[in-house]
């Protein structure tokens, strides 16, 4: 019983400020995502120092991270206004990328609030497929190469989420749910953040790492499908933004991006199989 009010009473004990100097605030959200950003560039690193990825040196991989770091940041930035508040960012246009928000002619301070998963992704793939071009890769050969880790780094992501308090699950009555302070009411809920963690982090990394390297754009699909069919049922777990709800048939935008990204897992492993046939 104890355990289980611990378990409960979880999120309104953890302060998502892991430093402070002054005025001046380190997060554990923010915290959190450069570590899984380092997660990627440990194991990956480690691929290429053990010669078993020579397409890139390790300066021209670092190089190609930091890319993708800049593209994830923009591409979750623009995914989130594109995909989930496109109407009230049409009218806000400075608060896509300024922190403040602007009422009635007065600058609030806010922070960057709003990212988007796929839009995260779209700003990766275009990183990779831009360095690809520039070092004559193929996108499959740079992909395959890098979603066997990323993963293992998206845990750290999810991780800093619930920490943060935020993406919270739907009401439930069952003793694993929560009681979320930023929820706005006192109600168990399902701690969708560490299922997404355990499922779209742990599992389908070990599932990518079990089956990698069959054909090329492989690992590449088996991530965006692993990923999306992972997601999709858990966000019948996790709360809808409040402004959109559920969009079409009960589904939510997120589901909706799910479904896409499937299909589009699917086409990688198509055309990823044609190009290992002619070669």
């Amino acid at each position: 019983m104890d355990f289980i009010l611990w378990w409960q009473t979880l999120p309104s004990k953890m302060d998502p400020v892991l430093l402070s100097i002054g005025s001046f605030s380190i997060y554990w959200y923010s915290t959190m995502y450069l570590v899984a950003f380092g997660v990627v560039y440990l194991l990956c690193r480690k691929e290429i120092n053990n010669n078993k990825f020579t397409k890139l040196t390790l300066s021209e991989f670092e190089d190609l991270l930091s890319w993708c770091f800049i593209a994830l940041i923009l591409g979750a930035r623009f995914g989130y206004v594109l995909f989930y508040n496109f109407e009230y960012y049409l009218e806000n246009p400075l608060e896509i990328l300024l922190p403040f928000s602007i009422q009635n002619g007065v600058w609030k301070f806010t922070g960057i609030a709003g990212m988007s998963y796929h839009g995260g992704l779209i700003g990766v793939l275009i990183a990779m497929w831009v360095y690809g071009r520039k070092k004559g890769l193929h996108l499959y050969t740079i992909a395959d190469f890098m979603t066997p880790a990323i993963p293992l780094g998206y845990f750290f992501g999810r991780i800093g989420n619930f920490i943060n308090g935020e993406l919270y699950g739907r009401v439930t009555e069952a003793s694993i749910g929560m009681y979320f302070p930023n929820s706005g009411n006192y109600e168990l809920r399902h701690p969708s953040q560490l299922y997404e963690a355990f499922f779209e982090g742990i599992i389908l990394f070990f599932l990518i790492k079990h089956l990698k390297n069959r054909f090329q754009g492989f690992n590449s699909g088996l991530y965006v499908f692993g990923y999306a069919f992972f997601r999709f049922f858990i966000e019948y777990f996790r709360e809808p933004d409040v402004h959109l709800g559920f969009i079409l048939f009960n589904l939510s935008m997120g589901q909706l991006l799910c479904l896409a990204m499937m299909g589009g897992a699917i086409t990688i492993w198509i055309t990823g199989y044609k190009l290992d046939s002619k070669n």
